[in-house]
């Protein structure tokens, strides 16, 4: 089983669950999109999929075909150094603009925000809270000197909605380890979560 198929599965489970609470009004189509991580409308296209056709309907028609949006390498590359070399400062629109016409560039403006936003050379936009508790969890640890002699880590994870704190302990270097420690503390007190947004550590991104 590949992991695109093994997180189709768990997409189709969250939903499940989700669309289970709608009838009771225990939250708005709006609130459940949120917690799946996609916008209302895509929310409301599965449950019509869901209610004509099941759990078939679910199913990523996509999976497994070759993404028609994804540039090559060479021409994303391309792309950010000349926005390094002779455009830093400018906003993406003006930017993609020059680029189409002065330079020959195809590629949408939000693939050329997108490829700039990761490699680091646009700054992305403040992102919003969520509304309702459970909707993310927020992970993130901080090296600090808290005792004279002493530099710990603390590891601390919060809901982003309401930024209270569900876990926080001090360990020596932040690492895998102490990132399932603190999403333990929080799944045995509160219940399980929808995302979790963490830094760019290596940890998170080589092992969870």
């Amino acid at each position: 089983m590949t992991r695109a198929t093994v997180l189709q599965e768990v997409r189709q489970m969250r939903f499940e669950a989700l669309y289970a609470r709608q009838p009771r009004r225990e939250l708005t189509m709006g609130d459940a999109a949120e917690m799946l991580g996609v916008t209302e409308r895509t929310f409301r296209r599965w449950r019509g999929r869901y209610d004509a056709e099941g759990a078939e309907g679910l199913q990523d028609r996509h999976l497994g075909r070759a993404s028609s949006l994804a540039g090559p390498v060479d021409e994303a590359r391309r792309m950010g150094t000349l926005y390094q070399t002779r455009y830093t400062g400018w906003t993406v629109k003006h930017f993609h603009e020059h680029w189409r016409t002065e330079h020959g560039g195809t590629r949408s403006s939000s693939w050329t925000k997108k490829t700039l936003q990761a490699a680091g050379q646009v700054a992305r936009a403040p992102r919003p809270r969520k509304t309702l508790p459970g909707m993310m969890l927020h992970q993130d640890g901080s090296m600090h000197e808290w005792v004279p002699g002493c530099q710990w880590d603390w590891i601390v994870t919060l809901d982003d909605a309401t930024t209270e704190i569900y876990s926080a302990f001090f360990v020596e270097e932040e690492g895998t380890l102490s990132s399932l420690h603190g999403l333990q503390e929080v799944i045995e007190t509160h219940g399980l979560f929808s995302p979790l947004y963490t830094d760019r550590g290596s940890h998170y991104s080589a092992r969870m």
